[in-house]
């Protein structure tokens, strides 16, 4: 009887967590707004706001893992829902869900590993004086990465994006009375940049030429695309366009040069950008992408080229460096490239095996 109750229990809880993914995000994006408006005087109350939001991400994230992962038939069909968010004529954009393995997978680990540097965080900043705002960015942050993660078409997965670099600019220089924290934020904000105002402008093009941003239906016109009047020569600059967004945030060469840097933040901070957040949406990004990608050899070859090179100009690097948090940087840009080279011969697979492995190895 208990075995029946608690498989009832399991059943319902998935069930509920399948419906409701969007609580994954929102839980976190509402302790930022009660840390902010509501227990902010009391340090705390603010941590433990904070722990408790994630933790029920957490939950949920597994939850949904042991639904997809238990049943084929989201394996083989993203499960994806949306609410029409503003429209116009022949330009129409949904706010939606996309659940899927991948989806899954990240949502866990990212919940995870936001939960574990937030218990740690107590410790770390016990005592400092902006304790409650370090714990309002952490939640800001964390629900900027898992609204990118579940996101079902590309310009919702942009404004996630572009709220992570916020907030990665607002931790990296927490310690605001240190010269080199302020810079090495301004630097990590300009040069992630560059790379998003590339992304930007490819997905302008497949707007364009495709009338859609919407994952799936990408998904089934990319293949298509001298029915939309694209030709293979535009299709490979809308590709290399995309890409160019990972290639900043995911420490790409050339704009690899703001990620050792942005070890002037405190330590929890290094830990949620360097081990499974802001570093690896790069690498999720082209993996939710790769329906592009496959359909233009010289971009796949420019993504293995560029992930390739610098997994070992990384990590060659890395080997010159005396200080601990450096080498862990330059080791993170290197296994990056070992992603992004998985990615650019088509292995979505082998990429983020070694995306859910490498923050295991950092933690």
């Amino acid at each position: 009887m208990v075995g029946l109750r608690w498989k009832v229990g399991v059943e319902l809880m998935v069930e509920f967590a399948l419906g409701h993914a969007w609580l994954v995000p929102l839980l976190p994006a509402l302790s930022f707004i009660i840390i902010v408006f509501l227990t902010r005087p009391w340090a705390k109350l603010s941590s433990v706001v904070s722990i408790a939001a994630i933790f029920s991400s957490f939950l949920l994230a597994s939850s949904i893992a042991y639904g997809v992962f238990t049943n084929p038939e989201y394996i083989e069909k993203p499960l994806v829902y949306s609410l029409r968010w503003f429209g116009m004529e022949g330009f129409n954009v949904n706010v939606g869900v996309m659940i899927d393995p991948t989806s899954t997978m990240m949502l866990f680990m990212v919940t995870m590993v936001a939960t574990l540097i937030q218990i740690y965080s107590t410790g770390y900043m016990d005592g400092d004086p902006q304790y409650s705002t370090f714990f309002a960015y952490l939640s800001l942050f964390a629900a900027a990465m898992l609204g990118l993660v579940i996101s079902s078409n590309l310009l919702q997965m942009f404004i996630m994006w572009e709220l992570v670099g916020l907030c990665s600019f607002l931790l990296i220089g927490f310690y605001t009375f240190k010269i080199s924290a302020r810079e090495a934020a301004k630097k990590a904000f300009m040069t992630t940049r560059v790379g998003d105002f590339g992304l930007l402008l490819g997905l302008l093009f497949l707007q364009i030429k495709f009338g859609t941003l919407d994952l799936v239906e990408l998904a089934v016109r990319v293949p298509m695309f001298e029915q939309f009047g694209v030709s293979l020569a535009l299709l490979t600059i809308i590709g290399l366009l995309v890409f160019i967004g990972p290639i900043g945030k995911s420490g790409q060469f050339p704009l690899h040069v703001w990620l050792p840097d942005a070890m002037e933040g405190p330590t929890p901070v290094s830990a949620l950008i360097h081990a499974a957040t802001m570093v690896v949406a790069g690498v999720y990004l082209v993996g939710r992408t790769l329906f592009l990608f496959t359909e233009v050899p010289g971009a796949m070859e420019v993504v293995a080229f560029i992930g390739a090179f610098t997994a070992l100009f990384a990590a060659t690097i890395a080997i010159t460096q005396r200080e601990i948090k450096r080498i862990l940087a330059y080791s993170t840009v290197s296994q990056l490239g070992y992603m992004m080279l998985a990615l650019g011969v088509g292995s979505l697979a082998a990429s983020m095996f070694h995306l859910w492995t490498t923050p295991s190895l950092r933690l």
